[in-house]
């Protein structure tokens, strides 16, 4: 508990708030599959904020060390299981959407309250990919950082890149074995495939948009 306390005592409030809207919005959007001309890649618009989650855990490893990120994640995590039991709640209670309101509003209804309330082995998948794939981001980026002498954006943009990248196929590989392989019909190359392609994908996001990440780091160190 004492360690629970000193790592949300350390990291900013408006830091820890990012994180856990991150992850929140993360699962949420992951509902939504986008359509591309290709088979072979496999994306939902959980990317649009999944490069957010990984660069507070660079910053914060950054910062504060593995174990605050590590400590850090979970709580995240714990407040993200706690909004999927209260959506689930409120999708189950009685009533309608307002965009249900329309023709064949109560397959809408239906749709949205099933959206919202999720199915428990994609919010499991979801959970466990993140614990695994953040313990080996932060244990990656904190190790990468202590070979490195020199600490400028260089050095920051490597360890995040790599971990970071690292981290993402961990996260898609785990969520596409447990999820993808066992209840949407996927064989291992597609878990694989579609893992790796979209860990390159967000991993894009992250080169993008680093240079914020270090400027953050920066001006704690000044």
């Amino acid at each position: 508990m004492e360690d629970i306390k000193k790592a949300l005592k350390e990291v900013p409030s408006l830091l820890l708030t990012l994180f856990v809207i991150a992850i929140v919005t993360m699962n949420l959007l992951a509902n939504k599959s986008i359509n591309l001309s290709v088979d072979w890649l496999a994306l939902d618009c959980g990317i649009i904020v999944s490069w957010l989650s990984f660069m507070t855990m660079d910053i914060i490893v950054k910062k504060f060390g593995a174990k605050t990120s590590i400590i850090v994640s979970i709580v995240a995590l714990l407040v993200s299981l706690l909004v999927s039991v209260l959506l689930f709640v409120g999708a189950s209670i009685p009533g309608a959407w307002s965009e249900s309101f329309v023709e064949n509003g109560d397959i809408i209804n239906n749709a949205l309250n099933a959206t919202f309330a999720g199915s428990w082995y994609v919010v499991f998948g979801s959970s466990i990919a993140f614990l695994t794939s953040s313990v080996v981001n932060n244990v990656l980026n904190e190790w990468i950082g202590n070979q490195i002498q020199k600490k400028n954006f260089t050095e920051f943009a490597l360890r995040s890149y790599i971990s970071t990248g690292i981290g993402q196929f961990v996260d898609n590989l785990v969520f596409a074995l447990i999820v993808s392989l066992n209840f949407f019909g996927w064989n291992l190359l597609q878990c694989f495939t579609c893992a790796l392609t979209g860990a390159i994908v967000e991993l894009l996001f992250e080169v993008i948009f680093s240079p914020f990440g270090y400027l953050i780091v920066k001006n704690w160190n000044d």
